[in-house]
């Protein structure tokens, strides 16, 4: 994977990074602040912030397969426009909430539902129109340039909604996250339309059997897809309790909760940027396996807080959860870019979608039901369970044994 010259990629790719970019660093300070605002303004506890990721969740595992169906009929680049200015409204809506001083926890999560919508018809049709615009052979350079966005995005995003709550309240970060959408809107409205063959009228059962029959009668994709379930629920089993046991087990302050988030980002960061050398030292499926493998070893040190209460050690934890599986995230995109037929990726890329994110909203309700009746100390046990889980359905699978990029299908 060589190092991407500034100018190899299309101008039209770079529109999309930047407003990828905007769009990531919004949705991060808003899903900082959401939860933050739940218990600081509102006294919500585990239970409660659980139950407020699964809302902000579950639009992926309703809508993603339906979005997907979409994607494979209509205009990508239109769509990502309309999706990304539907989750500008949210969080103006949010807003205004706040600053009239009528926000409740039921609306905090109806604002983030709403948003969510958008976001999932976004992540659906990105992955779609980016062969579009970008030759095979960059496939890699491309996603991992995307990938860098999402972790600077993820490294600052969190630690800047953090500290905005912290120093002037939930406000101002909902201000800078609709401006940022809207900056997002902008650049993505500048793109030419894609230019795509005439596709015959189909019936929407058919497509849909046909792009599930696809994924899960494919032997990489199958076990990928699997993996993804697992270690989305284990991921967000840990995310529903995190910013309530942060503050009330570990003693931390909502700006050092929007640190350790940030150490996320910042572990994404140095593995995207670490991705191009290590593909060039390891085979691909090796490459791939690293993500489950730091999952767990993420997991492990997270569950170590339970008996050794320390901020230092859940930033680790944040910081292995980000740069490991930043190379799963480049490599299996690269590889599903690959081998799927364009006329199929969007819905290939919803039920991978419906997957990694739609997993999400079972996973925080799981969360706040463990949370409820067995403690937040169960939670992370139960989490570490679910990476080991993860890690051995990769290495009992093909993938493993990958020594390079596969053909098409």
């Amino acid at each position: 994977m060589p190092r991407p010259p500034a100018i190899a990629l299309p101008p039209a790719f770079k529109r999309i990074a930047w407003s990828n970019l905007f769009a990531q660093f919004s949705e991060q300070i808003a899903l900082a602040a959401a939860p933050l605002a739940a218990v600081l303004l509102l006294s919500a506890g585990p239970a409660e912030t659980g139950w407020l990721q699964m809302m902000q969740t579950l639009p992926f595992l309703l809508l993603s397969i339906p979005a997907g169906l979409l994607v494979d009929r209509a205009s990508r680049r239109s769509l990502m426009v309309a999706s990304e200015m539907l989750r500008a409204v949210s969080l103006a809506a949010t807003l205004l909430l706040l600053v009239a001083g009528y926000v409740t926890l039921p609306l905090l999560a109806v604002m983030g539902f709403v948003g969510a919508i958008g976001t999932v018809c976004y992540s659906v049709a990105a992955p779609a129109l980016i062969p579009a615009i970008v030759p095979r052979a960059q496939l890699a350079d491309a996603n991992r340039w995307l990938e860098l966005a999402r972790s600077l995005a993820y490294s600052g995003g969190p630690a800047i909604g953090g500290a905005i709550v912290a120093w002037t309240g939930a406000s101002l970060a909902y201000v800078a996250a609709t401006t940022l959408s809207l900056l997002a809107v902008v650049l993505l409205a500048g793109i030419s339309e894609e230019k795509t063959e005439p596709r015959p009228r189909r019936n929407l059962l058919h497509d849909l059997i046909e792009g599930a029959r696809f994924l899960t009668g494919h032997a990489l994709l199958r076990p990928i897809l699997v993996t993804a379930i697992v270690f989305n629920i284990a991921w967000f089993v840990l995310q529903a309790v995190y910013v309530a046991y942060a503050i009330t087990s570990l003693e931390m302050t909502a700006t050092g909760v929007g640190i350790t988030l940030g150490i996320y980002g910042a572990g994404m960061t140095i593995g995207a940027y670490a991705a191009p050398a290590l593909a060039r030292r390891l085979p691909f499926g090796v490459l791939i396996t690293l993500g489950p493998l730091g999952g767990l070893l993420a997991a492990l040190v997270m569950l170590l807080t339970v008996w050794f209460p320390s901020g230092a050690l859940a930033g680790l934890s944040f910081f292995l959860f980000g740069a490991g599986p930043v190379l799963w995230s480049i490599a299996t995109l690269t590889l599903r870019q690959a081998i799927t037929p364009n006329a199929m990726l969007g819905r290939v890329s919803a039920f991978i979608t419906t997957a990694t994110f739609g997993a999400r909203p079972i996973g925080a309700a799981l969360g706040a039901i463990v949370a409820t009746r067995y403690g937040v100390d169960a939670c992370l046990l139960v989490a570490t369970t679910g990476f080991l889980i993860q890690f051995l359905v990769i290495i009992a699978s093909q993938v493993p044994r990958l020594r390079s990029l596969p053909e098409p299908a």
